[in-house]
């Protein structure tokens, strides 16, 4: 769908929780979006029923929205008739934008393009670190204040030379992961059911079935999307699957793990795990995965932090730009597939 009329400024506003935003919208984007469009307000709408909100509701045609943004649900269409554009400064919108909203005509968008290059990123240090063993050298040289045994530094089972790596989703994220490992020497393989093992190939990876994958990778590292059919798609019997000293990556989603049946597996030592997302999003005070020797587990940080922010504010404020001059966005949503969004 086009943007407003050449020459036409359109109305804009901002929904979102500015403490959870931190950082996402820059002096330097708001200046950009005040040069192509009218900012009602700069304060962001947290909630839809406030007394502010439909005065500024009955004036946009775009709706910048980010973290902590209420539901856009048919009421709070209804209030917005002007609305032709939602662009999202984050990944996730599934739980935030009706799908009625593309019945309308609005075009929607999101920045989840941008929060994949810190999540791939991430993936790469920790697939990289993990075949070098590095929380294993950690802890021995710790104790030992003394140099490494020799033995142990030429044993064949440590290092990332032709070392399989398993891919479970090939998300912008996972396909983000494929294209870094490129200049490794490893084996990589994909296991996603919407792709062929011709895209696969044309990817530059072989595909798999997800239980010979789990069987014959020595990472196993997950993007898929969280949702019914994803459920705990790795779960117990799956995870005896994996070759012993082989270690599962998430930085996904918690509940594509049986997170019981992988505390199972990492207390007896047998698989190493690198966990950035579980389910509860904190874990008890008694979790066993704080301080398992095989087991590096991080806060959900894997995705934009500090200045990574940045980067989401500044695709969202490119999208609008594009939407003024009638160009086509290169991040809109389609209805089709918004189900298989994470």
């Amino acid at each position: 769908m086009s943007g407003p009329v050449s020459g036409h400024r359109p109305c804009l506003a901002f929904a979102f929780d500015p403490a959870a935003a931190a950082g996402v919208l820059t002096r330097p984007c708001l200046d950009r979006l005040a040069s192509c469009c009218d900012i009602v307000d700069e304060t962001p709408l947290r909630a839809f029923d406030g007394a502010a909100a439909p005065a500024i509701l009955a004036r946009i045609e775009i709706l910048l929205t980010g973290w902590g943004c209420p539901r856009i649900d048919l009421q709070v269409l209804a209030s917005a008739p002007r609305l032709r554009l939602i662009a999202h400064s984050a990944g996730s919108i599934r739980a935030i934008v009706a799908p009625e909203a593309f019945e309308r005509g609005i075009v929607v968008t999101n920045a989840a393009s941008a929060n994949a290059v810190p999540v791939a990123e991430f993936t790469l240090a920790a697939i990289l670190l993990a075949n070098k063993r590095v929380l294993q050298f950690r802890d021995l040289y710790r104790d030992r204040r003394a140099a490494v045994p020799r033995p142990l530094l030429a044993d064949p089972a440590i290092g990332n030379f032709r070392r399989a790596v398993g891919i479970v989703g090939a998300s912008r994220i996972g396909r983000r992961v494929i294209e870094l490992l490129r200049p490794f020497d490893l084996a990589v393989a994909l296991y996603d059911p919407h792709v062929s093992p011709a895209e696969a190939l044309a990817l530059g990876v072989r595909a798999m079935p997800l239980d010979e994958l789990l069987a014959a990778s020595d990472i196993v590292s997950l993007h898929a999307p969280s949702l019914e059919t994803t459920r705990h798609m790795i779960d117990a019997r799956r995870l005896a699957l994996m070759r012993d000293g082989a270690t599962l990556i998430n930085t996904a989603r918690g509940a594509l793990v049986d997170q019981e049946a992988l505390e199972r597996e990492l207390v007896s030592g047998r698989i190493g795990a690198i966990i950035d997302v579980t389910v509860p999003e904190v874990l008890p005070a008694s979790s066993p995965l704080y301080t398992l020797p095989n087991v590096l587990l991080t806060p959900h940080i894997a995705g934009a932090l500090g200045n990574e922010r940045e980067r989401l504010g500044l695709l969202a404020v490119e999208e609008i730009e594009r939407f003024v001059r009638g160009e086509p966005l290169r991040h809109a949503l389609s209805p089709d597939t918004l189900h298989l969004q994470a």
